[in-house]
């Protein structure tokens, strides 16, 4: 899989290939039905699957204060956009010139001219151009203009709400860990620099890499169980993320313990996934108190297997 950040380095690549344009973001069920379709239609007109998303939203040019916070990192999004079989991942960055073309000039420009599509694949919800006035109503006037297959995939729903990245962000926010993993293909992942901390996890016997620089959504208050690879090797992990209440803190911390772990993290991005949340973040009465239970949620931890 390549991985490209600017149109005119993917002609070579991407001519006469399927195409499909949208953010992507996490990677889930419902994108996974639509890339399967991708990949069908690139092995239908002989050329690579290609996926162009954008990095970072649009929203973040056009409205900063309304972007929504990612699901994942754009090496991230390409490997799990890898993994549904995708061949060219374009993570175009979406410049005012950009968003200023019209829905045809769009068309016309990126989808025929740079990247020479021969085959386009999207979902119900695609808009394009300028004020995101076309849908797939005027995508398929254009594309059959220019004899160019084009499949509509439907949304897929869950428990009748339609399957999103948009519905994943609150499961997530509401530390729903449970449902939000249920709708991705990839257990959910979060990545940060490690730096020093109070030292109070050392102190209790529980040391902690606390993250920091995280460029994805925080889930919200609670513990977790999880996993990290450190120079190749698994390990099981607790992951605190809130305030530390018992000691008075008001702001929101993530905190790795790494189980049977030796060694030295600090100045490491360390990506951490997480594979359920064990319990809620509460306020207890002692040191005491919080130490017997985070020997309760090590066990439970422990107990679980690597996914």
């Amino acid at each position: 899989m390549t991985l490209i950040r600017e149109f005119d380095q993917a002609a070579a690549l991407t001519r006469g290939g399927a195409i499909s344009i949208g953010n992507f973001d996490g990677v889930h069920r419902g994108h996974a039905i639509l890339l399967t379709q991708l990949r069908r239609m690139a092995d239908a007109v002989g050329g690579p699957a290609v996926v162009v998303t954008f990095d970072p939203h649009p929203a973040a040019v056009l409205r900063p204060d309304q972007a929504p916070v990612p699901l994942t990192w754009m090496e991230r999004r390409a490997e799990l956009l890898k993994q549904q079989g995708v061949d060219v991942v374009i993570a175009c960055r979406p410049d005012l010139e950009l968003l200023e073309l019209s829905a045809e000039a769009f068309f016309d420009d990126i989808v025929r001219q740079r990247l020479g599509a021969g085959a386009m694949v999207e979902g119900p919800n695609f808009f394009f151009g300028k004020n995101r006035v076309g849908n797939v109503a005027l995508l398929r006037n254009l594309c059959d203009a220019n004899r160019m297959p084009l499949q509509i995939v439907e949304a897929l729903s869950e428990a009748g709400d339609m399957i999103s990245s948009t519905l994943i962000r609150a499961k997530l926010a509401s530390g729903d860990l449970r449902s939000a993993n249920r709708m991705l293909t990839s257990p959910y992942r979060i990545r940060g620099e490690v730096r020093a901390g109070a030292g109070r996890g050392k102190d209790l016997g529980f040391p902690t890499a606390n993250l920091h620089q995280i460029p994805v959504l925080i889930p919200g208050p609670g513990v977790y169980s999880g996993e990290t690879s450190v120079d190749g090797q698994a390990f099981k992990a607790a992951i605190h993320v809130g305030p530390n209440v018992t000691f008075g803190e008001g702001h929101c911390k993530v905190e790795v313990h790494l189980l049977n772990f030796n060694g030295n993290l600090y100045g490491r991005t360390v990506d951490v996934q997480l594979n359920a949340k064990i319990r809620e973040s509460i306020k207890f009465s002692s040191v005491d108190a919080l130490r017997e239970q985070m020997h309760h949620d090590i066990q439970a931890i422990r107990n679980q297997s690597l996914l």
